[in-house]
């Protein structure tokens, strides 16, 4: 059986994919300059999730109004687990979340047709004084699968939801450092 708490992303060895879903005024701009620009805003927290389907779950298949666009950030793994090591998880204590640059939560992964799974998907926060660093350092690629996320979710749709697998990124265990690991699944 696998953990509860497990990292499941489409890496490679020096790059992992995120995944997010914005308006298309944000998505355009970025895509457009190859980089996030505004009006993507770098004043506030930023969400990243390496679980596909979960950010389908929370977009709603890219039809969420300001979720309509789903875009693949790769990033460096470098950068990832930076983040990582900076995170405190949202069920710690209210100060240490509060001034934390990181946020890191754990919320139940979903299955294509969006049922909560028994294990857990993580969810990270890129707060303000690292929007920067994740913009402008981190982010080496954007792809808009806004095109493929409808495909997937007409297919689903229409009861198909087997054939949308092909539609989906390969995801696996991200191999962690063992004090990340402890880290991230602690009082988790």
């Amino acid at each position: 059986m696998a953990p509860q708490h497990q990292i499941r992303a489409d890496y490679d060895a020096h790059t992992i994919v995120v995944y997010q879903a914005y308006a298309p005024a944000i998505a355009d701009a970025a895509l457009r300059a190859g980089r996030f620009v505004p009006p993507f805003s770098f004043h506030r927290m930023t969400w990243i999730k390496p679980s596909f389907t979960w950010l389908m779950h929370r977009s709603n298949w890219a039809r969420k109004p300001g979720q309509e666009r789903v875009l693949a950030v790769r990033m460096t793994r470098e950068g990832w687990e930076h983040a990582l090591s900076r995170a405190v998880l949202t069920t710690a204590d209210p100060a240490a979340v509060a001034g934390a640059a990181v946020h890191v939560q754990w919320d139940p992964e979903r299955s294509v047709r969006g049922a909560a799974l028994n294990h857990y998907s993580i969810q990270v926060g890129i707060g303000r004084n690292l929007i920067r660093t994740f913009a402008d350092d981190w982010v080496v690629g954007l792809t808009d699968l806004t095109p493929q996320v409808r495909k997937a979710a007409s297919l689903i749709r229409a009861g198909h939801a087997a054939k949308s697998q092909r539609l989906l990124p390969a995801e696996r265990v991200y191999p962690l450092p063992r004090e990340l690991e402890d880290r991230l699944s602690a009082g988790a």
